[in-house]
Parts: structure tokens; C-alpha cells; sequence
């Protein structure tokens, strides 16, 4: 009881409870650290990690996202910082080191200016009035914005935008992957293509021959072979059956007594006979091509086989959701024939045989299919793997052309502007935040200097030849990762989306302002028991 009588905080919390005062500059100490893991994996120079997850499971990424998600990160504001990189990975799709590397320079900046004496309630209002301001200045109407996508269906301006998304993953194929990420998406945009649906563009990987032999399937393709014998069906109707092809089974066991050949055969028959009509009264509906979920029964194979019919199984419930969608068909639950309602339909169902996987490919010729599938083909499955990533960004960028279609100049060009108009307003600002302001306009130069760093050129050269040209009125010059030089970025077509720039300032900076705001860390004791661990999604797409 005497401890009760005790006035400190942990005098009247359970046995366990640890109490940190004052923890800003350790909290920021933290979030560097987390952020140096993945800044030297910025642009398309930037370095792979080796991660070995808890599983065992190894992986080969310069993908922030990926990296993020295969590391446990228990520290409290670290963790503030990598939940930020998600929101943006589900805001956006792609820009997660730009707000990692953002939020740690920020509150880099900040525990320079704590040192200097300044508090933190100080640094919060400057930064939080400089990041209204670039906010603004990345507005549509805005004259950062060196160009608009008119047309999300026009393809030579959709892959000049996704381009550069696409190269920071796989700057080799980047023109090829971009052509195909353009015409998937294109091909299953909606009449309002603000509701696209990143969903529709699915991918099959298929190990053999090298990235620039991936092709694109306006329809759907299954990793599988055909359960029968017909492997090409053109122009047919499709049916699919969320049940197995077969005979009926009882609820309850029975026994049957044949005692002589003809009850033998008449039996048998009886089933023959059922199953013929089943079929038949299918393949009289013109069903050239069944699907099932389940199983096919030997006998109900025979009679398909008879009927000329193509006899596909697939057992992913979302597999077959998107198959559905790529022949407008809808889900039958009972072995009956298909109303003309529930019938699909395919210009081309065939086995095709990709180096040594066989697949089941549901082709539609008209460019208004619901869904795309890209093959992509790759040597090992860690580049297959990096190249998903790579055109997942893509079409992720793509939704948000549709939503914003605003481009700003890559190459360091968008920060070094922001950075030389936030300065200029903090020279403006008469109140003590003015140093704020000036520290939250020099963070921006991190993005530049990294991208020259992983490239093998001086930071400081390249960062004192963008500033010079920027006063000089040239605000699309940014870094050219060959030779280290100034280069204007609208005409070398190196664009990025300003949906991207506006989310991950916005995340980076709010990441930064809630570190800054934590004054004191107080943690229960631990629950007893096994730790538990996330399920984690169930597929993986």
C-alpha cells in the first residue's frame, strides 16, 4: 500500500509501467534512423535491400513500400513515420520513400532548431504555414504544373506520365512496362474514369525469357491447363458454375441390391442417362466453354467431350470474380442451364503454352474489356516479383491521372522550386516561426541531394547549379542521373504526378508534426502470453 502514498506517475500504475519524459529528441533520433534504411533506395539508381523476414522469406527491393512491410518496427514514432509511407502507399500507390525521406529531413531540420533553443511549439506553426503554402503551389492552376493529361485515353500522354514512376523500379524496360500499364488501363477505363478500378489490370507471372518479352491479354489468363481435350474455343459462350460438374451425391447413405447383369446395367444407365440430360440441355443453350469451381466428374467429362465443349476448373473465389467480370457472365450455384442473362461470352478461349507453364487465356479482341491481364516474363521470380511492383505503381499513378491530371517536373526540378519560393516567404516572415519556415524550405533539398548521391555525382555541385538556374527563371531544370548536369525535365520527359508531390508533403509533414508533438511516452506493461502476430491479408493479391 506504501506506494500508493507515492506522487509519481509510476507510484500509481501497475507494476511494469515505464514513463518517458521529455522524448522529442530521442523520437527523432528514432524516425532517422528508420528513414536511412531506405534513402539510398530513391530514383532509378537507387540500391536493392536484402530482407529476411521472420518466415525466412528473402527479398531483393528497392520498393520503400516493401521493405516497410517486411520490417518489424517497434519503436512507437518510428512506427508514426511508417504508418505515413503506408496511407500513401493506399492514397496513391507509389511515393512512399518520398514521404519517409521527407518526414526524416523535416524532423532532422527541427532537432537542429531545438538545439538551437527554439521550442517545438514554434517549430509546429512554421512548418505548418510553409506546408499550406506548397500545398497551394502544387495546385492545378499552379505554375509548377508544366503540363495536363487532357485525354486518359489518349496513350503517348498517359505512358509520358506513368513513365517515370515505372522507371524508378525498372529503368530498363521502363518504356516497354509503360506501354503495357497504358493500354491495360486504357482498355478497362469506365465511361467516367474516375471510377477506375485498379482491380481490373491483374497480372500473371510466368517465370522464362527476360522482362521485355511480357505481353498484354485484353481479358483474363489462368495459370492451368484445360481439363479435357479441347484446348481452342473461338467466339463462344461461356458458363460458370459455382458447383462441381458430377452427379449429385445424397445426404444420406444408401444400399442397393442388384443381384443380376441387366439391374447392373440399368443402373448405370439410369446415371448415364441423368448426366447426358444435364449436359445436353447445357451444351443446347450454345455453351461452348464451362467453368467450375469445383470439380469435373469422369462421367461429366464424357459428355462434355461429346458435346465439343472446353472444360475449364478454377478454384480461387477471386480468380473467378474477375473471370466473370472479363466475359460478363454471372455465377450459376446449381448444375441447370444457363439463362441467356447469366451466359458469357469470349472472342477466344485457348491453352497456350508460355515456356513450360501452360495457361488458359480468355482473349477478348474489343478494347472495352472489363478486365487486362499482363504476362510478364522475367528469369527468377525475385525480378518477376520487382517488376509486379513496378507496374502496380503504374496503374496505381494512372487512378490518380484520372482523379488529378496535373504533371510537375521530375529530377529534383519540383523540390528546388519549392525550396527557393519557401525560402523567399520566410524572409517575408517577421515572427520567431521565420526560422522554421527557412528549415522546412531547405528540407526539400534532401530529394535532389539524394537523387545525386545513389547516382555518384557531388550533392553540392549539382544542388549550387539547379539553384543558379532556378533564379534564373529555368523552374523545370532538374538533375540528369547520367552526367550530373542541369537538364530541363519537360523536354527530356521527366514528369512526375502532382497528386503524388501534394499527398506525401502533406503526409511527410504531418508525420513530422505529431513526432514533434509527443512530449512524454507512457507504456503498460506488457500482456502476457505469446505475442500475437497480424494475420495479414488472406491472398495476395
Amino acid at each position: 500500500m506504501a506506494r500508493f502514498l507515492q506522487n509519481n506517475l509510476s507510484g500509481m500504475m501497475k507494476d511494469g509501467m515505464r514513463v518517458s519524459d521529455d522524448p522529442v529528441l530521442k523520437n527523432i533520433t528514432a524516425c532517422k534512423e528508420i528513414v536511412r534504411i531506405t534513402r539510398s533506395s530513391l530514383g532509378p539508381d537507387g540500391l536493392n535491400k536484402l530482407v529476411i523476414n521472420h518466415l525466412g522469406k528473402m527479398c531483393v527491393t528497392h520498393d520503400a513500400a516493401t521493405i516497410m512491410k517486411e520490417l518489424e518496427v517497434e519503436h512507437p514514432a518510428a512506427k508514426l513515420v511508417v504508418m505515413s509511407a503506408k496511407a500513401m502507399e493506399e492514397e496513391i500507390g507509389d511515393g512512399t520513400n518520398y514521404v519517409l525521406i521527407m518526414a526524416g529531413e523535416l524532423l532532422n531540420q527541427a532537432q537542429q532548431l531545438i538545439h538551437m533553443g527554439i521550442h517545438p511549439s514554434h517549430i509546429i506553426s512554421g512548418y505548418i504555414k510553409s506546408s499550406e503554402v506548397a500545398l497551394d503551389l502544387l495546385g492545378e492552376s499552379s505554375e509548377l504544373v508544366c503540363k495536363k493529361v487532357l485525354d486518359v485515353r489518349n496513350a503517348p500522354e498517359v505512358e509520358l506520365a506513368i513513365t517515370t514512376a515505372i522507371g524508378s523500379k525498372q529503368p530498363q524496360h521502363k518504356a516497354h512496362l509503360a506501354r503495357l500499364v497504358a493500354g491495360a488501363c486504357i482498355g478497362v477505363c469506365p465511361t467516367n474514369p474516375k471510377s477506375f478500378n485498379v482491380d481490373n489490370v491483374r497480372v500473371a507471372k510466368i517465370e522464362g525469357a527476360n522482362v521485355g518479352g511480357s505481353t498484354l491479354l485484353h481479358g483474363f489468363a489462368i495459370a492451368r491447363d484445360s481439363e479435357g481435350t479441347i484446348k481452342e474455343v473461338v467466339k463462344g459462350k461461356v458458363a460458370v458454375y459455382n458447383c462441381a460438374i458430377d452427379n449429385a451425391a445424397t445426404d444420406t447413405k444408401g444400399k442397393v441390391d442388384i443381384r443380376t447383369a441387366e439391374e447392373l446395367k440399368d443402373f448405370s444407365k439410369t446415371e448415364e442417362t441423368t448426366m447426358d440430360r444435364v449436359i445436353g440441355a447445357i451444351a443446347a443453350t450454345g455453351v461452348k466453354v464451362l467453368v467450375s469451381t469445383q470439380s469435373f466428374g469422369d462421367l461429366a467429362m464424357h459428355y462434355i467431350e461429346h458435346y465439343q465443349m472446353m472444360a475449364v476448373k478454377v478454384q480461387s473465389k477471386f480468380e473467378i470474380r474477375r473471370l466473370t467480370a472479363a466475359v460478363n457472365a454471372q455465377q450459376i450455384m446449381t448444375l441447370d442451364p444457363p439463362t441467356p442473362e447469366e451466359l458469357g461470352r469470349c472472342d477466344l478461349v485457348k491453352v497456350e503454352e508460355i515456356g513450360s507453364q501452360k495457361i488458359v487465356v480468355f482473349r477478348q479482341e474489343h478494347e472495352s474489356s472489363k478486365l487486362a491481364t499482363i504476362v510478364i516474363r522475367g528469369p527468377t521470380k525475385n525480378i518477376l516479383d520487382d517488376v509486379e511492383r513496378a507496374i502496380d505503381d503504374g496503374v496505381n499513378c494512372y487512378k490518380s491521372l484520372c482523379a488529378n491530371p496535373g504533371l510537375v517536373p521530375g529530377g529534383g526540378a519540383c523540390e528546388i522550386e519549392l525550396s527557393r519560393r519557401l525560402t523567399k516567404l520566410a524572409e517575408e516572415t517577421a515572427e520567431v516561426h521565420q526560422y522554421a519556415m527557412r528549415r522546412y524550405a531547405q528540407a526539400f533539398d534532401i530529394i535532389p541531394t539524394t537523387l545525386a548521391e545513389v547516382s555518384g555525382h557531388n550533392a553540392t555541385n549539382v544542388i549550387t547549379q539547379l539553384m543558379a538556374d532556378h533564379q534564373a527563371g529555368k523552374v523545370n531544370h532538374g538533375i540528369d542521373l547520367e552526367d550530373g548536369s542541369s537538364l530541363d525535365m519537360l523536354e527530356a520527359g521527366v514528369l512526375d504526378l502532382a497528386a503524388t508531390k501534394y499527398w506525401a508533403i502533406k503526409f511527410a509533414t504531418d508525420a513530422a508534426i505529431t513526432v514533434l508533438k509527443v512530449d512524454q511516452i507512457i507504456m503498460a506493461k506488457p500482456a502476457g502470453g505469446p505475442k500475437a502476430r497480424d494475420a495479414g491479408p488472406g491472398d495476395e493479391d
